[in-house]
């Protein structure tokens, strides 16, 4: 007969083997996270790693991917790895897609943040341009949504985030004509998405900033426009990235983050056209002229 110690011993022993098998398991589970080399994308995969999930960085930088991904496993103790991608490229999502494929990454968090802006007026920009402009910001996010929603499915779980903006709800500027429309057609394709998977238990968010400082701005051309910007209206990527997280982890449909982007979205949706003309004369000059 077995002593007290010794079945005590095999019930810890079968209860770590478990825990062990369960950690094994849960190993290979990522979040996938474009446009993750600067700005909120990486301050995203930041926050996510702070709460122990697994990484997997892309972006079209590799010598920053392998930086922060270095970094990221260092500093927070999970997987970090990264795929270098242009997702203006038509085969990007499924490059993505066989990626993790094929290193057995199961992916539970998609978050869609890759993005950037045309400076020129509509009819300067070529329409070569217009056309990678709108792969990157809503044709790869339904392509890789729709590639990495059948395993969510099968796994009874998973979160989507889209990275749009408060320029959803703004009315169309004078620069950037596709910007605001393309974020206003994510929003939807986001209530479209809940509509439909909530029931699978994936849960899909909006993630609606106002001006951020990152690299954006200077990357689109358009730094001068946001030096013109009040100071209290911009806030930092790694804010953005804490709330956007949070309210995604919370299965939050949409989230605008801080107090002032909130009280200016529900602004837009009440001020009488003439009312945003002057305001934004003042506050945004150039942008709605």
């Amino acid at each position: 007969q077995k002593t007290a110690y010794e079945i005590l011993s095999g019930l810890v022993g079968s209860e770590m083997c478990i825990r062990d098998r369960n950690r094994s398991r849960m190993s290979n589970n990522f979040a996938l996270i474009t446009g993750a080399s600067s700005g909120i994308g990486l301050e995203i995969a930041k926050c996510l790693a702070k709460k122990k999930y697994n990484v997997i960085l892309t972006a079209r930088s590799e010598k920053k991917l392998i930086q922060f991904s270095s970094e990221i496993s260092q500093n927070y103790g999970v997987k970090s790895d990264y795929i270098k991608c242009d997702l203006s490229e038509k085969d990007a999502p499924k490059i993505l897609y066989d990626f993790c494929e094929s290193n057995g990454y199961q992916i539970d968090i998609l978050i869609n943040n890759a993005g950037y802006a045309l400076p020129d007026l509509f009819h300067v920009t070529p329409m070569e341009d217009e056309e990678k402009f709108l792969r990157v910001l809503s044709t790869s996010v339904i392509a890789l949504t729709k590639i990495f929603l059948p395993k969510m499915i099968e796994s009874g779980k998973g979160n989507i985030m889209i990275v749009s903006s408060v320029a959803a709800y703004a009315p169309p500027s004078s620069i950037q004509s596709l910007y605001g429309p393309v974020k206003t057609f994510m929003n939807r394709f986001n209530e479209s998405l809940n509509a439909v998977y909530n029931k699978h238990k994936i849960f899909s968010t909006a993630l609606c900033p106002g001006y951020t400082v990152t690299n954006f701005h200077t990357a689109s051309g358009v730094q001068n426009e946001m030096d013109s910007v009040p100071s209290f209206l911009k806030k930092s990527a790694k804010r953005i990235a804490k709330e956007g997280v949070e309210g995604m982890l919370n299965n939050k449909k949409v989230v605008v983050p801080t107090k002032t982007w909130k009280v200016i979205v529900c602004l837009l949706k009440i001020v009488p056209k003439k009312a945003f003309d002057f305001l934004s004369s003042v506050l945004v000059p150039g942008r709605y002229e």
